[in-house]
């Protein structure tokens, strides 16, 4: 069976969001255009690590081109995108991999997510061997989440994402792990439960 690309070049809209309580939410990465809408549900760390990432290569361009780039300092407050995902929020796969790259011709940064695959491998070296095989561009490979994304778009959704993950649970002032909605057993008052 060849692979399934969910390609968005551009994305009418590209969002991090989740659907369910802090403590419970699922993350979704969603993309949409024209009438068409991709969710894939992916891990709050990777959430986080994804928009960092896109922040620290886009510094990167910035820097590299001497600010003569199309790429803001910041997240324009034109395309900030506060909206709740497109619902209903239909998963088609769970992320296992990412990767991101900036095309200096076209100004775009590409990102790309794909599916969760369970690796068959024996040792180190075949898992390696596996890995490498997974992020080549194979027609067979797994299902793929491909967008290209303007340097405000970029920004844009950076910015979103790390708010996303922000807005879970508040921290425990002592410990520092999330308070539930139910009460906290703090490892720092000896498992002594406090409400939130």
């Amino acid at each position: 069976m060849s692979r399934q690309v969910f390609l968005y070049d551009p994305p009418d809209r590209f969002v991090a969001g989740t659907v369910g309580l802090p403590g419970r939410r699922t993350f979704f990465l969603q993309a949409s255009s024209r009438g068409r809408v991709t969710s894939v549900a992916l891990e709050k760390a990777q959430v986080s690590a994804l928009a960092e990432r896109i922040d620290e290569l886009l510094d990167e361009v910035v820097r590299r081109t001497g600010g003569n780039s199309p790429v803001p300092a910041v997240a324009p407050m034109d395309v900030t995108d506060t909206a709740p995902l497109d619902a209903p929020v239909e998963e088609e796969f769970r992320v296992g991999t990412m990767a991101l790259a900036w095309d200096g011709e076209e100004q775009r940064m590409i990102v790309e997510a794909q599916a969760l695959v369970e690796l068959d491998a024996d040792s180190e070296d075949d898992l390696a061997e596996a890995e490498e095989r997974l992020l080549q561009d194979e027609e067979n490979g797994p299902p793929m989440l491909r967008v290209r994304l303007s340097g405000a778009q970029a920004r844009a959704f950076a910015k979103r994402a790390l708010d996303v993950v922000n807005a879970g649970r508040p921290p425990c002032p002592l410990c520092s792990l999330p308070l539930d909605p139910e009460g906290h057993v703090c490892p720092r008052q000896n498992g002594y439960r406090r409400g939130a």
